[in-house]
């Protein structure tokens, strides 16, 4: 089969194309044979930042090929999708099965890794921020896989206010069709502050500029994998609070509270309240014209890859 690959930090040039055997489903996994493939900023990210080969993890969607000892709840043939941390980048994947879903008769495997993952973020992200009908909601990287999931969940969490943030104008109109009130950019002075919760999926050097967009008693949640730092004294100064989310702790900690947030993004989906927006499918083979797209911030909404 056909898998992609890295052996040495750098830019997507180091991405290759390998053949390999077919990986065997272990305990409590499943062997998916994959149709669509999630491209994610993190997995982008550890390319660079890794200190040896990574991974290429990702969300996959796809077909039940085998099962392995202990698994329940899923059988060859059945059409799944869930978050898989190895090897994702390849025409048969291994998934954990507390990580799967089943994809509805009614979407395919496209719908199913630009709706999954990224909704679980966005959901968790909101819940996180703890949103209160009326109030403003600020969300950076709006334009990318979870921020357009994000906004629409603000808009239809009862938020007073959303904008979004974005790193170029180019991106307005696309955003604010998705449900922004207004959008700002992040070179801007002060983003329209102040906002009672900020959605951060970018961090670096944006937690700053975030932290003083806060109003008094506001929560900026922090959700990317781009690091950085905050002044206790920023937040001092607001009586704010920084939350970080992670979706793999609710994942192995509240596996009723994922099972449900699973269920109701297929139900908005399906009420037409929540809607996904693709940017590119892409051949696996050409994985590293995906990660370029993500690394220019080029991309409005999921880049996908098929086998």
């Amino acid at each position: 089969m056909l898998r992609i690959r890295h052996e040495v930090n750098g830019g997507p040039e180091v991405l290759f194309a390998e053949e390999v055997d077919r990986p065997e489903a272990g305990p409590g996994e499943l062997l998916v044979r994959a149709e669509a493939i999630g491209v994610t900023l993190p997995t982008v990210r550890k390319v660079h930042e890794g200190s040896g080969p990574v991974p290429f993890g990702g969300e996959i969607a796809g077909t039940v090929a085998a099962t392995g000892a202990g698994v329940t709840g899923f059988a060859v043939g059945d059409r799944v999708t869930g978050l898989c941390f190895a090897d994702a980048y390849a025409e048969y994947a291994v998934l954990n099965a507390a990580f799967a879903t089943a994809v509805p008769d009614d979407a395919t495997a496209v719908d199913a890794v630009a709706l999954v993952r990224s909704g679980l973020v966005a959901r968790g992200a909101f819940e996180a921020g703890r949103v209160r009908p009326g109030e403003s909601v600020l969300v950076t990287a709006a334009a990318g896989a979870v921020g357009t999931l994000a906004l629409q969940l603000a808009r239809a969490g009862g938020a007073g206010r959303v904008v979004a943030a974005v790193g170029s104008a180019e991106k307005a109109g696309f955003v604010r069709a998705l449900g922004a009130d207004e959008v700002v950019l992040y070179e801007d002075a002060d983003w329209g502050a102040p906002y009672d919760v900020i959605l951060d999926g970018v961090g670096g050097e944006l937690l700053g500029p975030a932290v003083r967009a806060l109003a008094m008693g506001g929560r900026l949640v922090a959700f990317s994998s781009g690091g950085g730092t905050v002044e206790a004294y920023e937040l001092l100064v607001r009586g704010a609070s920084m939350i970080g989310f992670q979706m793999r702790a609710i994942a192995l900690g509240r596996p009723d509270l994922y099972a449900r947030w699973q269920r109701e993004l297929w139900e908005q989906r399906a009420a037409g309240t929540l809607r996904t927006t693709v940017h590119e499918e892409i051949p696996l083979a050409e994985a590293a014209r995906a990660h370029a797209v993500i690394e220019d911030r080029r991309n409005r909404g999921k880049v996908v890859l098929i086998p």
